[in-house]
C-alpha cells in the first residue's frame, strides 16, 4: 500500500483526527475477522493489500468456503481521489468535481447454513475540499429464515449503539435504513433492516467518531449470537434452493441502488474488492412464488416489511 495519499487537500483535515480513523476502522477489520475465523473454525482470511492510483490504498480480507461462512469479506481502505464521484454527489452538487479522502471499513457475511442471515456493514469518513467532512455508514441484517428472536436482538443492540446520542437518534436511523435498503422493483425490503445514516458532522468531529465507533463496537454483539444459534439447524434442498433465489435480491440491490458500490466503481477503485459482497452462488427462478403459510412465505409476510422490533421484544 502507498503511504500518505498525495493530494495537499488530504492534510487539510487535522493529522491526527484523520490517523483515529484509519487506526479504528484497521482495528475493527482485524477484530471482526479473528471472530468470524474463530466461529467458522475451519475457514482462514486471505488477504490482498492493493494500492489506488490516486494515492493511498487498502487491504481487502475474504473467507471463502468455511464450515460456517460461505463466504466473508471485510475490506479495508484509505484512498484519495482528484473528483469526487457522481455516487456521492448526487445530493451534494456544490461537492461535485473537487478533490477528496475516504477512509472506510466494508463487510459482508453469506452463510452457509440457510437459517444463518446474510450481515453487510460500512462504515465511512470522506473530506472534500479544504472543509466539508462527513461520516456515515450502519449494519444492517438479511434473513433467509425468519425468527422474531433474532430480529428482536439485532435492533436491540442498534438501540443500545444509539444510545447516549438523543431519543430519537435509532428511530431516524431504523427509519433510514428501512427507506435505503428498499427494492423498489419488487416493492419489498432486502432484509430487516439495521442503522443506516450518512452526512454525520454533527456537533465536532469528536462526538460524530464517537456514535461511528459505537456502532462499529456493537456489530459483532449484534451478529455473533444469532450465528450460534442457528449455525447448526439442519437443512435440506429446499431451504438451501430458497437462501439461493433471495440471494439474487442481495445482488441485485447491491447492482442497481448501493451507493457504496457506485461510488468504488465510479471512483476507479479495485473492482475484486468493490464486488466482494457479492454471494458466491445464487439463483433467479422465473415468477417463483412462495406457498402459502409455509416457511418461505412467512419470511415474506412478516420479516420483509418494515416493523417496530424494540416493541415486539417488550
Amino acid at each position: 500500500m502507498k503511504g500518505a495519499c498525495n493530494l495537499s487537500m488530504a492534510m487539510n483535515r487535522e493529522s491526527t483526527e484523520i490517523a483515529l480513523v484509519q487506526e479504528y476502522l484497521r482495528d475493527l477489520q482485524l477484530t471482526i475477522c479473528k471472530e468470524l475465523e474463530v466461529e467458522d473454525g475451519e475457514g482462514d482470511f486471505k488477504e490482498d493489500v492493493w494500492s489506488f492510483a490516486g494515492g493511498g490504498g487498502g487491504k481487502s480480507r475474504v473467507l471463502t468456503n468455511g464450515r460456517v461462512f460461505e463466504k466473508a469479506g471485510v475490506n479495508y481502505s484509505s484512498i484519495c481521489g482528484e473528483q469526487l464521484p457522481v455516487a456521492a454527489t448526487a445530493k451534494r452538487g456544490a461537492l461535485a468535481k473537487q478533490p477528496f479522502t475516504a477512509t472506510g471499513v466494508s463487510l459482508v457475511v453469506h452463510p452457509l447454513n440457510p437459517y444463518v442471515p446474510t450481515t453487510h456493514m460500512n462504515l465511512r469518513f470522506i473530506q472534500v475540499g479544504d472543509e466539508k467532512w462527513w461520516f456515515g455508514g450502519g449494519f444492517d441484517l438479511t434473513p433467509y429464515y425468519g425468527f422474531e428472536e433474532d430480529a428482536v436482538h439485532w435492533h436491540r443492540q442498534a438501540h443500545k449503539a444509539c444510545d447516549g446520542f438523543g431519543e430519537s437518534r435509532y428511530a431516524r436511523y431504523k427509519q433510514w435504513c428501512d427507506d435505503y435498503f428498499f427494492l423498489k422493483h419488487r416493492n419489498e425490503t432486502r432484509g430487516i433492516g439495521g442503522l443506516f445514516f450518512d452526512d454525520l458532522d454533527e456537533q465536532d468531529f469528536d462526538y460524530s467518531f464517537r456514535f461511528v465507533r459505537n456502532v462499529g463496537d456493537h456489530f459483532l454483539p449484534a451478529y455473533m449470537p444469532i450465528v450460534q444459534r442457528r449455525k447448526e439447524i439442519p437443512y435440506k434442498e429446499r431451504e438451501r434452493n430458497f437462501q439461493l433465489y433471495r440471494r439474487g435480491r442481495y445482488v441485485e440491490f447491491n447492482l442497481v441502488y448501493d451507493r457504496g458500490t457506485l461510488f468504488g466503481l465510479q471512483s476507479g477503485g479495485r473492482t475484486e474488492s468493490i464486488l466482494m459482497s457479492l454471494p458466491p452462488l445464487v439463483a433467479w427462478h422465473y415468477d417463483w412464488q412462495p406457498e402459502k403459510n409455509s416457511p418461505e412465505w412467512d419470511l415474506y409476510e412478516n420479516f420483509l416489511k418494515p416493523r417496530d422490533w424494540l416493541r415486539l421484544g417488550q
